[in-house]
């Protein structure tokens, strides 16, 4: 028989508080609102009940000061390499210099296919190809695999184009050897040449024309160059330091050694027939390349007009 134990019978005639307070937790919570009732009646304070009313802006604490860093003394490293721009007399700086313009041309060909891409021209024929795909394979064949394979075809079939047809760019740039660098008198072309650190980052190759009336004349090359013109047949920049001022810095050092040797009012400009002149596509697709000439133009005007003030750049 189970054991069951009674509750003696004085526990009925408790009052109701005292039968919650039976029971630990509710004692203890019933002691503790008791004491927090007696201090606030006691003890008032205007703070204890809080004010929801709008707070003026008075009242607010003023704001911390902002905290301000100094430039640091010294912002460029110690270890940084140095940037020079200088004329290349060794034939090995030459040959490094021919690299460069040889590298340029060869990029002409990834500017050329991604132009070519894009074109409005040659979409509408890829277009045009993939609708003959489509009515070929899924209106007549009802085949979703003969469709994806065909569409892909097609497309492969555009970029194997674009790359052959823009392949005579590497063609070109193999031919720069070092007789391009030599004129008709078989003199060289001056080459400058920027280097950042022990590293050749850009080269410009002038040819310095000597004044027509001095030709035939028994003179020295000094003399003959008085009056004659600066020709500038390559202008190039490694490809991760252009547009930071590096090409500029060639152009003015080639307006320099211009003036210099054929005289402070001498003329100088960009050859017709450049390094990146040769367009191996259609004039329809070389928009992107005539405006890069037009660029340069504007940026040796933009030089030659800090040397004099007003002479304006011609091509020859």
């Amino acid at each position: 028989m189970a054991h069951v134990d009674f509750m003696p019978r004085q526990l009925y005639n408790t009052t109701m508080a005292d039968k919650f307070n039976v029971v630990p937790g509710l004692k203890t919570s019933t002691v503790f609102f008791t004491f927090l009732r007696a201090n606030l009646v006691v003890n008032p304070s205007p703070m204890s009940t809080p004010y929801l009313g709008p707070v003026s802006s008075r009242t607010m604490p003023p704001p911390s000061p902002l905290v301000t860093m100094e430039p640091p003394s010294d912002p460029v490293p110690d270890d940084l390499p140095p940037l020079s721009v200088s004329i290349l007399d060794g034939k090995s700086d030459k040959v490094d210099a021919l690299k460069l313009v040889a590298d340029s041309i060869a990029q002409q060909r990834q500017s050329a296919s991604r132009h070519m891409v894009f074109h409005p021209y040659l979409l509408a024929i890829l277009a045009l190809a993939l609708g003959i795909a489509y009515e070929i394979s899924w209106r007549i064949k009802r085949d979703l695999g003969m469709a994806l394979m065909l569409h892909s075809g097609v497309i492969m079939t555009y970029l194997l184009a674009i790359r052959y047809f823009t392949g005579r760019y590497v063609q070109v740039a193999e031919s720069v050897k070092w007789s391009w660098m030599l004129s008709g008198d078989r003199e060289e072309d001056t080459v400058i040449g920027v280097r950042f650190g022990s590293d050749l980052i850009g080269a410009l190759v002038l040819r310095l024309e000597p004044n027509p009336s001095n030709l035939g004349k028994k003179r020295a090359r000094q003399s003959l160059l008085r009056g004659g013109r600066g020709v500038i047949r390559a202008w190039t920049v490694k490809l991760k330091y252009r547009h930071k001022g590096v090409g500029t810095d060639l152009l003015h050092e080639a307006v320099k050694v211009t003036r210099e040797r054929c005289g402070k009012d001498a003329e100088i400009g960009f050859a017709k027939e450049h390094a990146n002149s040769t367009m191996v596509l259609p004039e329809v697709f070389n928009g992107q390349f005539r405006k890069n000439e037009q660029r340069a133009a504007k940026a040796l005007e933009d030089v030659v007009s800090e040397w004099d003030g007003s002479r304006r750049t011609r091509r020859f």
